[in-house]
């Protein structure tokens, strides 16, 4: 209805769920399906993505993802197991680096189970090799990396996450994620522990020092365990999704740059999309506006990153069951309004 107006379409990814799909969608590539371990040790149809560059795109929500534990979530007891399988499908197809994105898991295991499913092992007191999860990981005595898949001594591994939480403390993986993943307080304190352990492990018999490591806290401890298990690189997600579909050079040009996300809240300056795309249109000077499902808090360092103004789709005051079904239809009222009010300042 206004065919005068250019449209310029981006999809973007933080390292969550869709990562694939938008590296596919802006380099081009295949996507790759293989049966994997899920989250509770289920099978479950997983997929990585194989760019022409020889990278491989990995999300771990493929067969980590909260989703995929339904009711049954327990991040003492889930595993990214399916993580390292799915690495090594993507070796197996010549794959030459790796891209992992942290986002959207059910785990706790500080990638334990990644890491043995690539041939780590973990021995409790006795020697005995067992695979760990969230809930046993001050069960590990050792650890053993001399089995670990050799193909990966010379495969770059960048991780993509979207917030720079620590391995433990306040604003690490147990406090803040694991009750999103369905631990009790109890739970969360096993689960500090679990990992504060697994983290002097790492400094003694992997001579790595990641308790401190920003985003190391990010899925579970899969942050710090990329890094400690399979010398990860950590990057904030939409930066290399924005720069893989060249965003600064489409962008340079726009009147306006709408982009969004589920809820705003203190997590999304830690690497978000919006956060992303908000510090590069500064920098271009182009104006951002954010439509959102909610936002919660003080959102002052947002709009100092770049974000000009916040919009809510929603239209009534409704629980997350009763407004999800009508999204796109909330989501296209507010547009057309906001195009509307943005008409009379051409």
């Amino acid at each position: 209805r206004r065919p005068n107006w250019q449209v310029i379409s981006l999809p973007v990814a933080d390292g969550g769920e869709g990562t694939t799909d938008c590296f596919l969608s802006a380099i081009g590539g295949e996507r790759i399906s293989c049966l994997l371990t899920g989250p509770l040790g289920q099978p479950v149809e997983g997929f990585f993505g194989l760019l022409p560059t020889g990278e491989a795109v990995i999300e771990i929500a493929t067969c980590a993802g909260l989703p995929l534990a339904g009711a049954k979530r327990n991040p003492a007891q889930t595993t990214t197991y399916g993580v390292g399988e799915l690495i090594l499908h993507s070796l197996d197809r010549g794959a030459r680096s790796l891209v992992i994105g942290l986002g959207g898991s059910a785990t706790n295991d500080g990638g334990c189970g990644a890491a043995a499913a690539c041939g780590v092992q973990f021995l409790d007191k006795s020697g005995t090799p067992f695979l760990p999860t969230g809930g046993t990981l001050e069960r590990i005595s050792a650890i053993d990396p001399s089995r670990l898949d050799r193909r990966l001594n010379s495969c770059p591994v960048t991780v993509l996450c979207d917030v720079d939480a620590p391995l433990c403390g306040p604003r690490g993986a147990a406090a803040v994620f694991a009750p999103q993943k369905g631990a009790d307080p109890a739970m969360v304190a096993q689960l500090e522990a679990g990992l504060f352990h697994l983290a002097q492990l790492w400094k003694r018999d992997l001579g790595v020092d990641l308790l401190d490591l920003p985003g190391g806290g990010a899925a579970g401890g899969m942050g710090a365990g990329m890094a400690a298990f399979f010398g990860g690189k950590l990057q904030p997600g939409a930066d290399a999704l924005l720069d893989a579909a060249g965003f600064d050079r489409l962008a340079q040009d726009a009147q306006w740059i709408f982009t969004g996300e589920g809820r705003l809240d203190d997590q999304t300056l830690g690497g978000k999309v919006v956060s992303g795309v908000a510090r590069r249109a500064k920098a271009l000077g182009i104006p951002v506006i954010a439509l959102v499902g909610g936002s919660q808090g003080d959102l002052t360092a947002l709009y100092e990153q770049g974000v000009t103004a916040v919009f809510s789709i929603n239209r009534l005051p409704q629980t997350l069951a009763e407004s999800a079904p009508a999204a796109g239809e909330n989501l296209s009222f507010l547009l057309e309004n906001l195009l509307r009010l943005l008409e009379t300042t051409l």
